[in-house]
């Protein structure tokens, strides 16, 4: 018995091995055949990989999305941009190669090898930027070269183009290198150290719309860093194109008519709410924000007295003068305190307390009602009513009627304005409000404060009847491919605090302004075209006391207290189509200096729209 089981124990014991023997047999023939596949069959390309190539990732940026005037006609667009890097894994020896680069780039070495420095850290395989755009001469002589310059790298990409130089530079905005800051906010997912985006203006705002999706390639390299070719490529998707809502024509000449001056001119459709022009001077050349600006021009830009950097049109505030009266008659009647035939006499002053306030208009305007006080622009009319009316019911007035806030408009840094009141003096200075003050306010001087957008929204209230739209830059959004995305609609964001009678008798004031001969903008009249509008002059020196403008020699009166000119207007009269708000820097006059560039910008744009021949 014991035999037999020692005998069946042996036999199992064999079974066993020769399967483990087969199984080790087999394993190692399928290893020696892979083996003889690798080293014989595919020796040759595999030891060429190895030895030489390798397989890299490389960006694909996207082509940002175009920008359009409301009909069609292109303003910014990209062109092609050769950009030199290097990769410093395939750049052996880099010394010598730099050396050689510089021959045919026209770039001392050294401040290509400075470039180089400030990137330390970075990886061997992640190109260095040494120059943006070479241009086609450099870039030929690198193809010729390129044996000769391992791991240098000329990438193609889109770069922004400013087709019309200066034009709508403060609308449009410009682009600039992402920020250590940025990256680090969040705000800009998926973006990488050295990428372009909107900085400010448009350009800013619909970033997320114009910006597009990255894509890329995997490709083959040899040892000097060449492409081989190209594996696998993942296509980038371009940005949307938008339709602005300015007019390409009517923007050019808003930007002629400022040109010499510093100052604003904003066209808006008061029933859409549409802005036709925003003008800004001086102004500033986006394409060289993209191509590189030295530190020289940047500083001329900044330390400019003008301002050229601001956008004078939402950004700067200017006391709204005597358009503020449009805000003081609205409140006068609307409260009672007088009616259209309410007059007050004006021998071309008023005495408050112990002080004299004084008329712009030195022998006065004698008798005067609320129309007659807006055409002509009687200060002594409008003190009395702001004497009635208190601070604090004027300034709920003014912010109804839309000032001391911001429109909304789709731009960064826009200014809210100040309307004052007694409480907001007392929290500010911890003085009591004076009466003379109020007077002040009720002409628009003293501590009122407006941008001209404001005073744009306030005009075309009165032109449309009433109604307060958002303004709006943006007109319609489109795909590369022309496919409608977005068509932007008016936004009704309040209404004037106006009965319709109030706003008759406050238009017919604006349109005696234009249109009656002792009106302040009679300059302005057009035979083909009624308008109607109010001047203002912002003075930068009180009329009261020893700091009376009148008794400064205006001959030499230095530039800097020099008053601001305003002019806001709309026409048609009865049917408008357009409102127009300018304020010239140290103009003087509204009725000399503002009121002809509004007058002539309005036909321009009827011209335009084939309502004048």
């Amino acid at each position: 018995m014991s035999k037999y089981l020692q005998s069946a124990d042996t036999d199992w014991y064999k079974r066993r091995l020769t399967g483990v023997v087969f199984l080790v047999l087999t394993a190692f023939l399928v290893l020696i055949a892979r083996l003889f596949y690798l080293q014989v069959i595919e020796g040759d390309e595999l030891r060429r990989l190895s030895e030489n190539n390798c397989i890299r990732l490389q960006n694909i940026e996207p082509s940002r999305g175009l920008i359009f005037d409301r009909n069609g006609k292109l303003l910014v667009d990209n062109r092609p941009s050769f950009d030199l890097n290097i990769i410093l894994k395939d750049a052996k020896p880099v010394e010598h190669t730099i050396e050689m680069l510089s021959q045919y780039v026209d770039v001392p070495a050294t401040e290509l090898m400075s470039k180089i420095s400030r990137n330390k850290g970075i990886s061997f395989y992640t190109p260095v930027l040494l120059k943006q755009d070479i241009g086609r001469d450099a870039l030929a002589a690198i193809e010729v070269h390129k044996y000769n310059l391992p791991g240098i790298v000329v990438s193609v990409k889109p770069r922004r183009h400013y087709i019309y130089k200066q034009n709508a530079a403060h609308l449009i905005g410009y682009l600039g290198e992402i920020s250590s800051d940025e990256l680090k906010s969040g705000k800009y997912s998926g973006y990488r150290a050295g990428d372009y985006i909107g900085k400010f203006g448009v350009e800013k705002t619909y970033e997320g719309l114009l910006r597009g999706k990255r894509g890329g390639r995997q490709v083959e390299v040899n040892a000097a860093g060449q492409v081989v070719r190209v594996l696998r490529t993942v296509e980038a998707f371009p940005g949307h194109n938008i339709y602005l809502s300015i007019d390409y024509l009517l923007q050019k000449k808003a930007e002629e008519l400022l040109e010499g001056s510093a100052g604003a001119i904003i066209a808006m459709d008061p029933a859409t709410g549409q802005i036709l022009a925003m003008a800004s001077s001086p102004a500033f050349d986006q394409n060289a924000f993209v191509d590189g600006m030295s530190h020289e021009q940047w500083d001329s830009l900044v330390s400019n007295p003008f301002r050229p950097m601001e956008n004078k049109a939402i950004n700067a505030e200017y006391p709204p003068a005597s358009v503020y009266k449009i805000v003081t008659a609205i409140a006068a009647l609307e409260e009672g305190i007088i009616d259209e035939n309410t007059t007050f006499y004006c021998p071309g002053y008023y005495k408050c307390g112990n002080r004299v306030f004084r008329c712009w208009k030195k022998r006065g305007h004698d008798k005067v009602n609320v129309v007659k006080a807006l055409a002509e622009s009687c200060d002594v009319f409008f003190y009395q009513v702001g004497q009635k009316l208190g601070v604090d019911r004027l300034a709920w007035y003014a912010r109804a009627c839309g000032l001391g806030s911001t429109t909304g408009i789709d731009l960064n840094h826009e200014a809210n304005g100040l309307i004052p009141t007694a409480a907001w003096k007392r929290a500010r200075t911890g003085i009591r409000w004076q009466l003379g003050e109020t007077l002040s306010v009720a002409i628009g001087q003293g501590y009122n404060l407006a941008t001209p957008l404001q005073m744009m929204s306030l005009i075309s209230e009165i032109a449309n009847g009433g109604i307060r739209y958002k303004p709006l830059i943006l007109k319609k959004v489109e795909t590369a491919e022309g496919e409608l995305v977005n068509e932007n609609k008016s936004k009704v964001t309040g209404k004037l605090p106006a009965g319709q009678r109030t706003l008759e008798i406050v238009r017919q004031g604006l349109w005696d302004v234009v249109n009656k001969k002792k009106g302040t903008a009679w300059i302005a009249h057009v035979d083909d075209v009624d308008i109607s509008g109010k001047t203002g002059t912002a003075q930068l020196v009180s009329r009261t006391g020893s700091n009376d403008d009148a008794s400064i020699d205006k001959a030499n009166k230095p530039d800097h207290l020099k008053s601001h000119a305003w002019f806001a207007a709309y026409a048609p009269s009865k049917a408008p189509q357009i409102a127009v708000v300018v304020i010239v820097e140290h103009g003087e006059h509204g009725s000399s200096a503002a009121a002809p560039l509004a007058s002539e910008l309005i036909t321009t744009y009827l011209s335009i729209v084939g309502e004048l021949n």
